[in-house]
């Protein structure tokens, strides 16, 4: 039966696994799967972790396993890889959107932009009323991988996926 399942068929199947930390995105939307390899009659995914000890991973690895197991691959590895480091840049246009809509302001600059994370907010947007007019509360927000803000104008409280 394993044979007959294509890389494409498992990439599809798990686009459906969301982040246990930001339910409207998936593993691959985040960026954070990688490669998925035959070897024989054992399955691969590999996958990148946001960031290393991210306690997510151990949700997505067992969920990546019970998926596949149930549909009839006996043999599931995965394996996590942390060279290259994840990015932000690896998250997709569609994932930002779907975070905006979510709550959470999406990272707006590359990586290598690290000017956010000092507290020198340009063009950092509050997602309930997409006022420039921000303020950084805590270089943390609801997980290490989100720094917490607050809209000057509407008040409320909010993540921004700090670029990493």
């Amino acid at each position: 039966m394993t044979s007959s399942i294509t890389t494409e068929q498992i990439f599809q199947l798990l686009s459906g696994i969301p982040d246990p930390e930001i339910p409207v995105i998936n593993i691959i939307d985040l960026g954070i799967l990688r490669d998925v390899k035959w070897d024989g009659e054992t399955c691969t995914v590999v996958i990148t972790p946001t960031y290393s000890g991210c306690p997510a991973m151990k949700v997505i690895e067992d969920d990546i396993r019970i998926l596949l197991k149930g549909i009839g691959i006996e043999k599931v590895k995965v394996d996590l890889v942390y060279t290259p480091a994840w990015t932000t840049d690896w998250i997709s246009d569609e994932a930002k959107e779907k975070l905006r809509a979510y709550g959470i302001a999406p990272p707006e600059h590359s990586s290598v932009d690290k000017g956010l994370l000092t507290g020198k907010v340009r063009h950092l947007k509050c997602p309930q009323c997409n006022s420039e007019n921000v303020s950084m509360i805590s270089q943390f927000g609801s997980t290490a991988c989100k720094a917490l803000y607050r809209c000057n104008d509407c008040k409320e409280p909010f993540d921004y996926f700090k670029c990493i």
